[in-house]
């Protein structure tokens, strides 16, 4: 093995590790894009955007791992590296993980040689608490809250499993009190009672850039006191840094408060009330003081939102997203308010249309509307007169794009093998082709691909020789063809790529390696499968 520096070999580490992505603070729109893979039965899915960034960080540890179990030099070196993302589905292991910083704390004579000197992610996915396993919730609050103390530069945080109030009070102090100057991104699932909680956590954390918090409704008890912000209602935030804002669920208060707040670096706002028809978040007042910077905006909820007021709230926007379903284009539009904004919009470049669940003729919705047809009928209808509003090149000279958002209907789509001649689905396919390929706007569904093409296997041999219409002459005909690729792109960095070689190596050496060469750290086999404590005596 080449004698390098040391400052050479951690170089490589980072690169071979490829966690660029893991490390982004952004967190992932509405308008990322999902990819088709099989699964193990050798059905076509969908991997939605955080299904990826899992899949991404899962890839990494394996390579990370494979660099700790080469050798001595290796392991000293990389095992820095096991401890920059801290990913989790147990949470037994989160109370082992506890352990192991706190003995790390105390043997490191410096900060940077505590092994939580170097976490700056810290991400946990949705699980429950197991009392056969001694992860109570208050036992889980206590081992977090301690990782968090021994993580000072923490730059991303993102628990998916709901907190209660009782729970996040004392994770967001923690936050507060070691993460203040560094933590960036924000994500958690807290009850709408603890609004107090979370204002008061945003106000002591002005650093962050990306925040996605979801309010789940609270419990009987608790709604009576869902209201009452104390002090956190007389407060008026100022984030100077926050670009990104994810509100979802039960938002109405939160939005409500937010609208006196000082963000002036907020860009990408998401608001999404689920199935939710009453206390809506009143939009308009929110975008008056923060929409003029705004440039992508996600909106969903099930009654109709004042769309043509709010694009003229938001002059910079180059991104919109928004449910299809509503009744914003009516067929008397000519005799709408004159004194009302139109629905258009100059610079809108990208859009994204949630809903259209009845617009293909797939699915449970096809069923429905085959014996209750008017709802469907009225939803069609207003899908088709956005369609055109949108395509219509006075209104939106700018746009490149039109993106349907929702995977469930690709996923019919697919098992349709495409949309379905009653009710219509087929030719409203071909309508909104023609209206976009007239308005030279892209048709896309939620993969970024061209709304129309299907995951298909790569044609037998047979299939060759028999010969089939030709990529040139499906354009022709002015239908998109279908996919030719089985599998999402791998997602790699450059660095990856000159590194394969040595990667190789290591796993090469890993197979044929000596059980004695093992990471030295205790405990650390229940945190990090497959490294066991090393063995007194152990040498290169």
């Amino acid at each position: 093995m080449p004698d390098l520096p040391s400052e050479l070999w951690t170089h490589v580490f980072d690169l071979a590790a490829d966690e660029d992505v893991i490390f982004h603070p952004g967190l992932p729109t509405t308008m990322a894009e999902s990819v088709w893979f099989k699964d193990f039965y050798g059905q076509w899915k969908l991997r939605t955007p955080q299904d990826a960034l899992e899949l991404v960080q899962r890839r990494s540890y394996m390579t990370k791992k494979a660099i700790v179990r080469t050798c001595k030099k290796w392991r000293s070196l990389g095992s820095e590296f096991l401890f920059r993302c801290l990913f989790f589905n147990d949470p037994a292991r989160l109370l082992t993980l506890c352990a192991i910083l706190d003995s790390s704390s105390a043997e490191s004579t410096t900060a940077t040689a505590s092994l939580g000197w170097w976490t700056r992610r810290i991400h946990l996915t949705r699980s429950y608490a197991n009392a056969a396993r001694g992860t109570t919730p208050e036992s889980l609050q206590d081992a977090l809250i301690s990782i968090i103390r021994h993580c000072p530069n923490l730059e991303i945080f993102i628990v998916d499993w709901p907190m209660t109030g009782a729970t996040f009070g004392p994770i967001a102090d923690a936050l507060a009190t070691f993460t203040k100057k560094s933590l960036r991104t924000l994500h958690v699932n807290v009850p709408s009672s603890a609004l107090p909680k979370v204002i008061w956590a945003l106000d002591s954390l002005p650093s962050v850039l990306a925040a996605h918090i979801e309010f789940e409704a609270s419990t009987q008890e608790a709604t009576a006191d869902d209201t009452r912000l104390g002090a956190a209602g007389d407060i008026r935030l100022r984030l100077p840094n926050l670009q990104q804002l994810a509100l979802q669920g039960h938002i109405q208060e939160f939005v409500e408060q937010a609208t006196g707040w000082d963000l002036p670096s907020l860009r990408h706002l998401s608001l999404t009330c689920g199935t939710s028809r009453v206390d809506l978040p009143d939009t308009l007042a929110f975008l008056t003081p923060h929409g003029a910077n705004l440039l992508l905006l996600d909106l969903y909820s099930i009654p109709a939102m004042p769309l043509p007021r709010i694009l003229a709230l938001c002059p910079s926007l180059t991104t919109l997203a928004f449910n299809a379903d509503w009744r914003i284009v009516r067929p008397d539009d000519d005799e709408e308010d004159p004194t009302a904004p139109p629905l258009a919009h100059d610079r809108l470049t990208s859009v994204g249309l949630h809903g259209l669940a009845y617009a293909f003729g797939v699915g449970y919705a096809a069923a429905h509307a085959q014996e209750v047809p008017l709802p469907a009928l009225l939803v069609t209808s207003a899908n088709d007169r956005t369609l055109t509003a949108l395509c219509t090149r006075a209104r939106f000279p700018a746009l490149k794009r039109v993106r349907a958002l929702s995977r469930s209907l690709l996923v019919e789509l697919d098992r349709a093998n495409g949309p379905g001649e009653e009710g219509g689905g087929m030719a409203r396919w071909e309508r909104w082709w023609e209206e976009c390929r007239a308005a030279g706007v892209r048709l896309e569904d939620c993969t970024g691909a061209l709304l129309g093409e299907l995951p298909q296997d790569p044609p037998s041999e047979s299939e060759d020789e028999d010969g089939s219409e030709s990529e040139d002459e499906e354009e022709e005909d002015g239908v998109s063809g279908e996919w030719k690729s089985t599998l999402p792109p791998a997602q790699v960095g450059s660095g990856l790529e000159d590194l394969r070689q040595l990667l190789e190596e290591c796993r090469a050496m890993d197979e044929g390696r000596d059980e004695n060469y093992m990471f030295n750290t205790p405990g650390i086999e229940a945190i990090f499968p497959g490294i066991p404590p090393v063995a007194s005596g152990s040498s290169d």
